[in-house]
């Protein structure tokens, strides 16, 4: 397998080209031939013109690349070599949402072939692959794992918008159904990942390193956010605290904040969801989603309760939220947690306007029920910067006064202003 895809004699393919998915490709397409699949036929001709639907990747980034994009099946069974990287959000119960990764399964089934390989990388928990994938794919082409086709688990290390820690640069964790998979699993990967590759001794092992890399820092930061709510109280600035403590060489410096995304504030419910399967009820874990979940809610109250006591005309005031990503830099809106913050202080009555340089009006909309704001007020009574996004790094003490009241609150949740605010109310996680 491995020296064919070297010769082009044999092709990769990617199912799913989002955020994870189109690097991966983009990346092989370098070495070897790669079909790009995606069920989204708009998405699939915007990549044909060189265009990322997700605007994480330069169109540049296409050029010296061999590969095709498509949406047909037809095309997708010329491949022999799939590599999985879809989706696994969790539902609105917390419960984990494996459809489209049952459905990439049943892709695979259709045009599996004896020889093949398969390998996913969407985060699962661990067992997913081989006990709900598995038998998806070997119910539609009634082949046998190992005796006929091979399968492994590479967990995703995509970072969106980070642009130091790409895919060459992260040490890739790879596992196989048996050695010789393992084998050369690993030597695919080595052909793109300059960092190298770990060998985990099981594909279960491979699951759960990627369920843990991400619940880990989810209890870290729910710690911060802890740790905030309690320095709230005493008044003292958390920042301060962190920046002290960050002296000590062995000190982990997280921070409090939003936690969402597709990763941190996802991975945790399949560990404990798989947990729960197995008689165990998680505790730490679930405590920490609890925190991070509840901090939308948090902030919000915050916003509300300066309005009544500087102001008191709550139906009338007006809260402006800059930051409606899940992170800073980057037009990726899933799982934002700046949109629970965005409810909550509807739910107050409270007139909220939203603004984001990288956000797509249109899927916030689709997505959360609001769109982004183009004509700024001049008297809000709040401004709720929720994400550090670069353009707003600049603003000062100035700009703020010229579009709030005098006794407006700067909510500067991750203390990027820290300092700088002379002439309005300031307050931070």
């Amino acid at each position: 397998m491995y020296e064919d895809l070297l010769e082009k004699k044999k092709t990769l393919a990617v199912i799913g080209l989002g955020y994870v998915g189109l690097p991966i490709a983009l990346e092989f397409a370098r070495k070897i031939k790669v079909i790009g699949f995606d069920i989204n036929a708009k998405r699939v001709e915007l990549m044909r013109n060189n265009i990322d639907p997700s605007q994480e990747l330069e169109s540049s980034a296409f050029e010296n690349c061999d590969i095709s994009f498509t949406d047909s099946l037809d095309e997708l069974r010329k491949a022999n070599f799939f590599i999985v990287a879809v989706p696994t959000p969790v539902d609105e119960h917390n419960v984990p949402d494996l459809v489209p990764v049952q459905r990439a399964s049943e892709t695979i089934g259709k045009v599996i072939k004896k020889g093949d390989y398969v390998v996913f990388e969407s985060t699962v928990y661990p067992g997913c692959t081989e006990e709900d994938c598995v038998p998806i794919i070997e119910k539609l082409s009634s082949l046998k794992m190992v005796e006929d086709y091979k399968i492994g688990y590479s967990p995703e290390r995509i970072n969106p918008g980070d642009k130091e820690h790409t895919i060459s640069t992260i040490v890739k964790v790879v596992s196989g159904c048996c050695d010789e998979s393992l084998d050369t699993i690993a030597k695919v990967y080595e052909l793109v990942v300059k960092a190298g590759v770990h060998r985990a001794s099981s594909i279960k092992v491979a699951e759960a390193a990627k369920i843990i890399e991400n619940t880990q820092r989810d209890l870290n930061i729910a710690l911060m956010n802890e740790l905030s709510i309690i320095f709230d109280r005493m008044n003292i600035n958390t920042y301060e605290v962190l920046e002290a403590a960050g002296t000590k060489w062995n000190f982990l410096k997280f921070q409090p904040g939003l936690v969402g995304g597709h990763c941190i504030g996802v991975d945790p419910y399949y560990l404990t969801y798989k947990s729960q399967k197995l008689g165990y009820d998680s505790q730490v874990i679930l405590a920490g989603r609890n925190i991070n979940d509840g901090m939308a809610g948090y902030v919000a109250k915050k916003v509300l309760r300066h309005i009544i006591q500087n102001d008191g005309n709550v139906k009338n005031a007006k809260v402006l939220v800059m930051g409606a990503t899940f992170k800073e830099n980057v037009s990726d809106i899933r799982n934002s947690k700046v949109a629970d913050v965005v409810k909550e202080l509807k739910s107050y009555s409270l007139n909220v306007d939203i603004t984001d340089p990288y956000a797509n009006s249109d899927e916030l909309k689709h997505e959360y029920g609001f769109g982004l704001t183009t004509d700024l007020s001049r008297n809000y009574d709040a401004v709720i910067v929720t994400v550090p996004h670069n353009d707003y790094k600049n603003l000062d003490d100035e700009y703020f006064s010229s579009i709030t009241k005098e006794h407006a609150l700067l909510a500067d949740l991750k203390g990027t202003y820290r300092g700088k605010i002379k002439s309005r109310g300031y307050w931070s996680l």
